[in-house]
């Protein structure tokens, strides 16, 4: 399977395209980089420290879509956006990791799997996708009577906030008690009357050194404490589920699918 990745350059993008040119099953085609970036027509083998494979970054975006059968987008909201959108013309799989996108960007972006099979997750990792099932079981089995709590750490690069994968959290807590996240996230307690309201999903933010993804699902009871944990410690974990939703979206009718859909 062919495979295209966008900023190919930054830490994410290396990570993908390393583990895309060492997969059994898919090949690494080609990479997309800023436009006057100095980064243009270089050989993807000797960008990642391997022999030359005559494969070649690009700035164009219909360029490198010509070369693909997917595309794996760790990116940015507005370059998702123009990616998901070529990826509908020219009818190419689209699997998405980018965080950030506002609500009206979100159903722009869920608008073009009308024309091609796009799988987007705030988070690829097969360890947290499983701990979303967990989350949400466990929520609609102890219902209201444990407060939740969910604490997020990250690296002090990250810009989002709370993280797109806390928040699959929170909806997947929500979802167990059969209410609306919107409704019950408390994403901040500032000032005097802070006080705890009963239902709510509580968020924590924490920022610093080079934490990859720390999430902590905590549900608080009278007397006990359940806490639902995954840590990351290798950027590898979402390049492997990214690789492994392309090969699998490759069988499947155009549509919105996420990380679970793939692991069901």
């Amino acid at each position: 399977m062919k495979i295209g990745v966008t900023a190919i350059t930054g830490k994410m993008g290396r990570t993908i395209a390393t583990l895309v040119h060492q997969d059994a099953i898919a090949e690494l085609c080609t990479g997309l980089v800023r436009q006057n970036s100095g980064n243009e027509n270089i050989d993807l083998g000797e960008m990642l420290g391997y022999e030359k494979i005559n494969k070649f970054t690009t700035s164009d975006i219909n360029n490198f879509l010509s070369q693909c059968q997917a595309v794996i987008d760790f990116s940015s909201p507005a370059l998702s956006l123009e990616i998901a959108k070529n990826c509908a013309i020219h009818k190419k799989i689209l699997i998405c990791g980018t965080t950030g996108f506002s609500e009206d960007e979100k159903k722009i972006f869920a608008q073009y799997s009308k024309e091609t099979v796009i799988v987007w997750s705030a988070n690829m990792s097969v360890g947290v996708n499983l701990l979303m099932n967990l989350v949400e079981k466990v929520a609609g089995i102890l219902h209201e009577d444990f407060d939740v709590e969910i604490v997020e750490m990250h690296h002090n690069r990250k810009v989002d906030s709370p993280s797109g994968t806390a928040l699959l959290l929170g909806s997947a807590v929500a979802k167990g008690r059969n209410n609306d996240l919107e409704k019950i996230a408390r994403l901040q307690r500032i000032g005097k009357d802070a006080k705890r309201i009963k239902g709510e999903i509580g968020f924590a933010t924490l920022r610093g050194g080079d934490v990859i993804g720390d999430h902590t699902v905590i549900f608080a009871g009278n007397g006990e404490r359940l806490e639902l944990t995954h840590k990351a410690s290798n950027r590898d974990i979402f390049a492997q589920g990214a690789i492994r939703s392309a090969i699998w979206a490759s069988a499947q009718n155009p549509g919105f699918y996420s990380m679970r859909d793939v692991l069901n």
